[in-house]
């Protein structure tokens, strides 16, 4: 069997069909519906986002058919230190050409892409729950830095606004309930005492002498 070879293209116009089939792929593999997948890949947002001077991705090709992709974002390390990073916000080889050096063929047109825009840093957005992935980035070198948590404007609102404030009172109450228990326990450990140390009433006081 011969050595596999792989090609990577930056996704210029011609290429947005090849790019869409894959990332339709991509979010089906993710737990999207086809349909779903297919309503978020036409509407003209993804064509759009592509042409963006920021951003910038590369497919990856074994003979002519695309086997993967790589989006990738201009961003900087920190909002508040001016050091240029290029964020990997995809990364997505098709499962049946997985172990053929797909993923590391786009890692590196990601590494020159970086040079060229003058960042001494790649990061990547890894699911904690993808094992997988985690030791592929960590095998070439990508330390973890940060965990990242989304939520919706809507869920946090709420959260703080009330869901907080219940949780704060459920806790009191358990925590009152628990010193209530432990209080009673106590009492009723004295009384039994008490009770323990007067002379039964049946039996008569017992006199020294």
């Amino acid at each position: 069997m011969g050595r596999t070879v792989i090609s990577v293209r930056q996704v210029d116009v011609d290429l947005h069909s090849q790019f869409i089939e894959l990332w339709i792929t991509h979010r089906i593999e993710a737990g999207t519906t086809p349909e779903a997948a297919q309503r978020l890949a036409l509407d003209g947002t993804l064509r759009t986002a592509l042409q963006r001077e920021d951003i910038c991705a590369f497919i990856a090709f074994i003979d002519d058919r695309a086997a993967g992709y790589v989006v990738l974002a201009d961003s900087t390390r920190s909002l508040l230190v001016n050091s240029p990073c290029v964020s990997i916000d995809m990364l997505f080889v098709h499962p049946e050409l997985r172990r053929t050096g797909v993923g590391k063929a786009l890692l590196a047109a990601a590494g020159r892409h970086a040079d060229r825009r003058g960042a001494e840093h790649l990061a990547s957005a890894v699911p904690a729950q993808n094992r997988e992935a985690n030791r592929f980035f960590a095998r070439l070198g990508f330390a973890p830095e940060t965990v990242r948590r989304v939520t919706s404007t809507a869920t946090l609102q709420r959260k703080l606004a009330g869901e907080s404030r219940g949780q704060r009172y459920s806790l009191d109450q358990v925590l009152q309930r628990r010193r209530d228990v432990r209080t009673k326990a106590a009492r009723a450990a004295r009384s039994a005492g008490r009770a323990g140390s007067r002379p039964h009433p049946t039996q008569p006081p017992q006199i020294a002498g």
